[in-house]
């Protein structure tokens, strides 16, 4: 059973059942983007995801999930990793990462669902301290990273960015290493892509995924700005927003 603050929340802000998901997955649409309405969503198994009003929230069937454990590195990030070329970071430039990934081409699509009032809302939930990114810098420079949400021992990708070679993955395996190292259970990918297939997520059933993510809750949030350095000392778990 998930934490009482994450009861309260979601009987604050609540959203349908996605079992009741329509064929491409679209469970309401309309509401708002409010700090607790998006968590609410999340530890639902919902997400925000549209290009015009009115919000549209979705629980994909299938859902595209990466263990920790089954992460797969090739030789060429392998050899990238060893390297050493990137430094990377945890929480120094959120909204650099987030407008970056609203400005990325993405194959097949004429425009972004990161639009103004999504940036926004994600830049409130880091300011909270359930949004985070990893990024990745050469010569001080950002070019790559990724960023998402984190509850219990679950995070949500969202979107990630590339402007070098092998940048946005470098960022990925560094965000895994960390929650792996806090024993997190999964990273959520939401959809299907070959580029995060073959990093080592597969799709779950959604009623698979929902199960899974009911037992994450019940581990603490790590709240508050993340760091990729080892800590002498475990962050206590979250607790409820005192306001919208």
């Amino acid at each position: 059973m998930s934490p009482q603050w994450l009861r309260e929340l979601t009987a604050r802000a609540p959203l349908p059942d996605p079992a009741g998901a329509d064929e491409h997955g679209l469970v309401a649409w309309g509401g708002d983007l409010s700090l607790v309405r998006l968590l609410s969503a999340y530890a639902s198994g919902i997400f925000p995801w549209y290009d015009a009003p009115p919000i549209l929230w979705f629980s994909p069937d299938p859902r595209m999930v990466l263990r920790p454990v089954e992460l797969r590195i090739n030789r060429s990030l392998a050899r990238t990793l060893r390297r050493g070329r990137y430094e990377l970071r945890c929480d120094s430039a959120f909204g650099e990462v987030i407008r970056a990934c609203a400005q990325a081409p993405r194959p097949g699509q004429d425009g972004t669902w990161i639009n103004e009032d999504m940036i926004a809302a994600y830049e409130a939930l880091h300011a909270e301290g359930f949004a985070h990114s990893v990024e990745t810098w050469w010569e001080g420079e950002l070019v790559g990273g990724i960023y998402g949400v984190s509850l219990g021992a679950a995070f949500f990708g969202e979107s990630m960015f590339a402007t070098q070679s092998d940048a946005s993955k470098v960022a990925l395996v560094g965000l895994i290493r960390r929650i792996e190292s806090w024993g997190f259970d999964f990273l959520d990918c939401q959809v299907h892509t070959e580029h995060i297939e073959r990093l080592g997520a597969r799709e779950w059933p959604r009623s698979e995924f929902l199960a899974a993510l009911e037992r994450a809750l019940e581990s603490p949030t790590r709240r508050g700005r993340w760091s990729l350095a080892p800590e002498r000392s475990e962050q206590g778990a979250g607790k409820l927003p005192s306001h919208e």
